[in-house]
């Protein structure tokens, strides 16, 4: 996949990738069931992504609004250590992350897909909406993806990133031997 040169700029800066979840680590959708339990569907192909940015040491940590027990699995099951839950404003979130991490903006990339995740974007040094995102949120953004939420976007964003720091190819021969 091909992508444009100033989102490769700013995506060879990258440290750490933050992720919304509901709408980009999946497709929005919550299933409850007669039990009040919660369930969710991750596509195995954004893990995998995530895998392999975090052995090229980029740390990938979640924000989200809601607080949900299959998300914290998930994270588990990842290897996502920086799992944040429970935070309508984001922001604050995002700026402790920044501080623990001593970070500065121009090193985290941010997906998001609704208004929530507005303040992020508009500080992040990578800011990335899905095709799915709700009106304007990608308005603010300097890549969409071209896959949706659920569906791919978060693998395709950990390929642009690995492609900027010219990891992609290395990897793959790793898979291919």
């Amino acid at each position: 996949m091909e992508y444009p040169e100033n989102v490769l700029k700013k995506a060879e800066k990258i440290k750490f990738l933050l992720l919304d979840v509901d709408g980009v680590l999946t497709d929005g959708k919550i299933i409850i069931d007669e039990n009040g339990r919660e369930i969710k569907n991750f596509y195995v192909l954004d893990g995998m992504g995530i895998k392999l940015l975090q052995k090229i040491g980029v740390e990938v940590g979640i924000i989200s609004s809601r607080f949900s027990l299959v998300v914290e699995y998930r994270a588990k099951e990842l290897g996502i250590e920086v799992l944040i839950q429970g935070e309508l404003k984001k922001l604050s979130a995002y700026e402790k992350i920044l501080k623990d991490k001593k970070l500065k903006d121009e090193e985290i990339a941010y997906v998001g897909d609704d208004w929530v995740d507005l303040p992020i974007l508009k500080r992040a040094g990578l800011a990335i909406g899905v095709p799915n995102a709700w009106y304007p949120v990608n308005e603010y953004v300097d890549y969409i993806t071209k896959n949706p939420g659920g569906k791919g976007a978060v693998r395709e964003v950990c390929d642009l990133i690995l492609k900027a720091k010219g990891k992609w190819e290395e990897l793959l021969n790793f898979y291919l031997i």
